[in-house]
């Protein structure tokens, strides 16, 4: 117990960590429309700011295979605070400094975006390497953080909004970048363990080579898959459904489902230790499935956003329980198993939801045909799971 305090520093850091990520990840797009009017920027040119968002975190995931481990998780994860609070920072002024406001807006996002990256790929080995008992967990509570942060940023902002109007929205970014900023001292000064000692680790041809390692990347592309898909389309979902206002869209699609999310990584995060992760998994990959059909094929509007609240109850415990089957099954995978489980899911999430807008545009604006297809990747992730729990067995079979 004494040894597992030593780390409370530690998790605040993480959790933290996890904090920033979805403020970088959910601030702007609530500045979409400001943009717009103040800047004079086009609708088409504001969709590119997301996907360079992700585009630079994609990267970030796979560079981070080559240099995490060469410089060391501290400065890499101190590195990420503190481009993700200049990033903040710099979208404060440099649209009105560059010629460009565009430009400007975009050097800030790539900056955010790459801290964004360092964390997702740094903070959970982090975690995983700490001498706690319940690994799994904890894994779990860790990224129900990403979720109240998604909350706080959703809540927060739509407040403050209110109360001092949208044209004040660089003060608050200001006041959002405090987060990561005093998040960098807890990370220089935080123990901080190696998840693997030198020359221990597979290395990334070893663990290309490594058949279970591709069924790894397979679930965490369908557990990102299924997580982004609801969480971007949830607002636009509940005003086409529901007809009412993008404030409303908004608390009841994306916030219900954060909301929901993180109760299901916090409640696994308590019960844990009583249950089969690779059972809940199962569980929640077809109650993920439920929750995009009824969401795609409910006749009642209030049906559907029951759909999209309940699919974050869902799809809570698969990204980080894929993380947590990952290290069971390769314990050795070191820090370029977590860059690559990374990669995957940040895959998912930017193909799916271009996807699911891509038909649904062809299919005349009907979004529910969109999410109906979008239920293949919940649905294959079940797939994957029984393949997993089937080689299990057959291995315990081969030893005995």
């Amino acid at each position: 117990m004494t040894n597992q305090k030593k780390y409370k520093k530690t998790l605040i850091a993480c959790y933290l960590g996890f904090v920033t990520q979805a403020i970088t990840a959910n601030f702007a797009p609530l500045l979409f429309l400001t943009f717009k009017g103040s800047y004079g920027i086009s609708l088409d040119k504001i969709a590119l700011i997301p996907l360079v968002f992700y585009l630079t975190q994609l990267i970030v995931d796979l560079a981070a295979t080559k240099f995490a481990d060469k410089i060391g998780y501290r400065a890499c994860v101190v590195a990420s605070q503190v481009v993700s609070a200049l990033g903040l920072v710099l979208m404060t002024f440099l649209p009105d400094l560059l010629p460009s406001p565009f430009v400007g807006i975009l050097i800030a996002v790539v900056l955010y975006s790459i801290g964004s990256g360092l964390i997702e790929v740094l903070v959970s080995p982090i975690v995983e390497a700490c001498p706690f008992e319940n690994k799994d967990g904890m894994m779990s509570l860790l990224h129900s953080f990403y979720c109240w942060g998604a909350m706080s940023v959703i809540l927060g902002s739509t407040l403050f909004f209110v109360i001092f109007g949208v044209e004040n929205w660089r003060i608050l970014a200001l006041i959002w970048a405090l987060v990561p900023l005093i998040n960098t001292f807890n990370f220089i000064s935080c123990p901080i363990e190696r998840l693997v000692e030198d020359g221990e680790s597979l290395g990334i041809r070893g663990l290309l080579k490594t058949p279970i390692f591709w069924l790894m990347i397979l679930l965490m592309v369908c557990s990102g898959a299924s997580e982004a898909t609801m969480a971007q389309w949830a607002s636009a979902f509940c005003e086409s459904a529901l007809n009412v206002s993008k404030t409303v869209g908004d608390l009841a699609g994306p916030c219900l489902f954060a909301m929901f999310m993180g109760i299901s990584r916090m409640l696994y995060g308590k019960f844990s230790e009583k249950l089969n992760l690779s059972s809940v998994m199962l569980v929640c990959g077809a109650m993920c499935a439920g929750c995009y059909l009824l969401a795609s094929l409910a006749a009642l509007p209030v049906l559907g956003l029951c759909g999209c609240a309940l699919c974050g109850l869902a799809v809570g415990i698969m990204w980080p329980g894929s993380i947590s089957i990952s290290s069971k099954h390769c314990p050795r995978g070191g820090t370029a198993m977590f860059a690559f489980l990374a990669l995957a899911g940040d895959l998912g999430a930017m193909v799916s939801p271009a996807m699911v807008g891509g038909i649904s545009e062809m299919m005349g604006g009907n979004l529910k045909t969109g999410l109906l297809v979008a239920t293949a990747f919940p649905a294959v992730l079940v797939v994957g799971l029984i393949i997993l729990k089937a080689s299990k067995k057959n291995r315990i079979k081969v030893e005995k």
